[in-house]
């Protein structure tokens, strides 16, 4: 049986990788794990845990996905704070989708020990 490398761009397969933050078996250690770990759930379409990891600030009633939206790959071009002793970070990036791609700079903070997302400002 051959396992994948998990589609956020790290080499492990993806139950050992983001799949156990989406199953909740474990909860992302950091804004840029976090991170990853919600691309990997718009590739997988994976909504609740897209809610479940939102701010509840900020957070919107439900996801909503492109139906011909295929990513491609994701790209971590710098993060700032979001470690194990920090309360917020920033996660700058770049998700490649087929026929272009989108740059977000993503501000994440801490909800109850857990890392949450916040918003994102786009940039080009």
């Amino acid at each position: 049986m051959t396992t994948l490398p998990c589609p956020c761009g790290l080499p492990e397969a993806y139950e050992a990788c983001c799949g156990r933050f989406h199953t909740g078996a474990a909860a992302a250690p950091t804004a840029e794990r976090l991170m990853r770990s919600r691309y990997c759930a718009f590739v997988r379409r994976d909504g609740a845990y897209l809610l479940r990891s939102w701010h509840p600030g900020t957070r919107p009633e439900r996801v909503d996905f492109d139906p011909g939206m295929r990513w491609t790959g994701l790209e971590i071009l710098d993060t700032s704070g979001g470690s194990a002793f920090h309360s917020s970070g920033t996660v700058t990036f770049r998700a490649s989708y087929r026929g272009g791609s989108l740059h977000e700079r993503s501000r994440f903070e801490r909800v109850d020990g857990a890392w949450m997302y916040v918003d994102g400002e786009f940039l080009s």
